[in-house]
């Protein structure tokens, strides 16, 4: 489905272009977790206009999406993870300040091989076991984590250095941001992550749940333990709080200087109103009507700054982050 909606946008924004060469162009990069999101939006926002504004959508990691970000380059900048200090620094440096917008929620999904059938279900500890620098050329066999999993080599994949998904996974799993071994194949493309895992039995990843539910035909989602009882990614259980603790806000950035442009504000409103439906589209858990009513308000009054202070806060709820008057710059 995502790769029809890219030949969709290219499609589209070439007929535009050919249409009507001096197009007003919106510029949005990052996240490869959040991209299905923003290009979902981007596409019936480019229909509705009919090819008189063109919205670029890339993939640059959110990291990467923060460095052109912070340069000025980009009206927008989708992120898997809030802010950090130093892009703070990078950005105020520059004179480039921020509205902060959660727009859906994700679940961090840990994946297998359909044809493992002995790690279904994982506890935070296994995960770390696996994960942690420490591990990194010594448990390298499955059964290393666990006596009754096979003597079979691991195969890991897992997000690049770059992506937020990799920042707040090390987070979660390991205690610290980017703490993890490094002897894995890393990618900002969750397309790579995908085919990784899917072709080879004894495979280990994770990336956004989006790109599990659209690959669920050759992958197993892995059951993660969250101090009660094992749960699946879902819907529901990101919903009721029970997938813990890899469920997580995902965010565009917008730059508040891009706010002054009429297509810039035309898109976000376009954004907020339509995110509810797009965000189910694409599998991702909405937000409540009433994050998305917040969310337009403090975007319209210009609400700079995050709420973060530089570092993920695990099990924040979205409707906290939009009513916090203490925001960092």
């Amino acid at each position: 489905m995502f790769t029809k909606r890219i030949l969709l946008a290219t499609a589209l924004a070439t007929l535009a272009g050919a249409a009507n060469s001096a197009n007003i162009i919106i510029k949005v990069d990052g996240s490869s977790t959040v991209y299905p999101i923003t290009e979902a939006v981007a596409e019936e926002f480019q229909k509705n206009k009919k090819g008189a504004i063109k919205v670029t959508v890339g993939i640059s990691g959110t990291g990467g999406g923060f460095k052109k970000f912070c340069r000025g380059e980009t009206d927008i900048s989708d992120a898997s993870r809030p802010i950090k200090t130093k892009e703070m620094e990078v950005c105020k440096a520059a004179g480039i300040r921020y509205v902060e917008i959660p727009v859906a929620y994700d679940a961090l999904t840990v994946v297998i091989h359909p044809e493992n059938t002995w790690a279904r279900n994982m506890t935070v500890a296994e995960l770390k076991k696996i994960w942690e620098p420490a591990a990194q050329g010594k448990i390298t066999k499955w059964n290393q984590v666990n006596p009754k999993w096979p003597d079979a080599k691991l195969a890991l994949f897992g997000a690049g250095a770059d992506s937020g998904t990799f920042d707040y996974f090390t987070e979660a799993v390991n205690g610290k941001e980017k703490a993890s071994r490094g002897d894995f194949t890393a990618s900002e493309d969750d397309n790579v992550l995908v085919q990784g895992v899917s072709r080879n039995k004894y495979a280990l990843g994770y990336f956004g749940y989006a790109y599990y539910v659209e690959n669920k035909s050759k992958l197993h989602a892995v059951a993660v333990h969250n101090g009660k009882t094992f749960v699946l990614p879902s819907t529901e259980a990101v919903e009721n709080g029970s997938y813990a603790p890899l469920a997580r806000p995902i965010f565009i950035y917008v730059n508040v200087k891009s706010i002054d442009k009429p297509e810039v504000r035309e898109f976000v409103h376009f954004y907020l109103a339509n995110a509810a439906k797009l965000v189910k589209e694409v599998k991702y858990v909405p937000l409540p009507a009433s994050a998305y009513t917040m969310a337009r308000a403090n975007f319209d009054q210009k609400k700079a700054g995050t709420v973060f202070a530089g570092k993920a806060k695990m099990g924040m709820k979205v409707n906290d982050i939009l009513a916090a008057r203490q925001l960092h710059e």
